[in-house]
C-alpha cells in the first residue's frame, strides 16, 4: 500500500511542511514518486517516520537521527534503543513528580524543605544558561566562541554530564590530596571511565583531546581558576596525568 504526503501526516500527526522537511534533508524519502509528482510512501517509510518521531521526542537534532538511521541499523535494535533511552528520561520525569509531591506535601504542612532537595530535578534550561553564562562570556570576549548561539541545552544531558564531571574531579582532587602518583592504576582508571562516559553520551573525545583540553585548561585563566579553587595544583595534576594516559594508548 502507498500513502500520499496527506496520509502520512494523518497518520503520524505530523505537519505535511514537516514531512516535505524531511524529505529535503533526506531524512526521509518517499518510496516513489507519480508521474504527477505525488510523494508516495510504503510501509518501510512509514517505520522509519515512526523511528524518527521517537528520536525527536528524545530531543535528537535531525542531523544526529539521519546519521543513526543511515547508519542501517535493524529495527529491532532501533526499538529496543529507543525504549531504553525513553525509559531514562521516564525515570527522570517520576523523579520530578516526586520531587513535587515532596514540596507540596511540606508546604500544606508549613515545613522547610531540605535545600539539597528542594531543587532536585528541578535545573531548567534558563538556570543552566545562567549558571554558564559568566564562562560563555569569557569564551565569546577572548575567543570569539559564542555560545550562545549554539544548540539549545538538553538540560537531562546536562545534569547527567555535571553528576559525572563533579565525581570524575572530585575523584581526581581526591587523588592529588592524598598523594597519589599520575600513573597510579586508580588515578589512570578514573580517567578511563570519564572517557567512556564522554564517549557513550555523543561526546566523542580520545585519550589525544582530553590531553589536549587538558593543556588548554592550564593555559586558561578561567579554567585554571576553577581548578585550583577546587584543590591547588589540581590544573597541572590533571594535565600530566591526561599526557600519561594518552602516553599509554599510543
Amino acid at each position: 500500500m502507498r500513502y500520499t504526503v496527506k496520509e502520512m501526516s494523518q497518520l503520524a500527526n505530523v505537519t505535511i511542511k514537516t514531512l516535505h522537511h524531511y524529505h529535503k534533508i533526506g531524512l526521509l524519502l518517499p518510496c516513489k514518486v507519480s508521474e504527477t509528482g505525488y510523494r508516495l510512501y510504503g510501509m518501510k517509510e512509514l517505520e522509519r517516520l515512526q523511528e524518527i518521531l521517537f528520536y525527536r521526542e528524545l530531543d535528537f537534532p535531525l542531523q544526529k537521527i539521519k546519521q543513526i538511521l543511515d547508519g542501517k541499523p535493524d529495527r529491532l535494535s532501533v526499538l529496543y534503543e529507543q525504549r531504553k533511552l525513553i525509559l531514562a528520561r521516564k525515570q527522570r520525569l517520576e523523579q520530578l513528580v516526586q520531587t513535587l509531591d515532596v514540596s507540596i506535601e511540606h508546604t500544606r504542612k508549613g515545613t522547610v524543605m531540605d535545600k539539597s532537595a528542594l531543587f532536585k530535578g528541578f535545573e531548567s534550561e534558563k538556570e543552566w544558561k545562567e549558571a554558564l553564562s559568566e564562562q560563555y562570556e569569557y569564551l565569546n570576549e577572548k575567543y570569539g566562541y559564542d555560545l550562545h548561539a549554539e544548540t539549545p541545552i538538553d538540560v537531562q544531558s546536562m545534569n547527567e554530564s555535571a553528576l559525572e564531571a563533579k565525581r570524575f574531579m572530585g575523584g581526581m582532587a581526591q587523588s592529588l590530596k592524598d598523594g597519589l602518583r599520575v600513573d597510579d592504576k586508580k588515578v589512570q582508571q578514573l580517567i578511563h571511565q570519564h572517557l567512556d562516559f564522554l564517549n557513550e553520551h555523543g561526546h566523542e573525545t580520545t585519550a589525544a583531546d582530553f590531553a589536549k583540553q587538558t593543556r588548554f585548561f592550564l593555559n586558561d585563566d578561567f579554567h585554571l581558576k576553577m581548578l585550583e579553587s577546587q584543590q591547588p595544583g589540581l590544573s597541572y595534576y590533571l594535565c600530566i596525568a591526561a599526557e600519561t594516559f594518552e602516553s599509554t594508548k599510543k
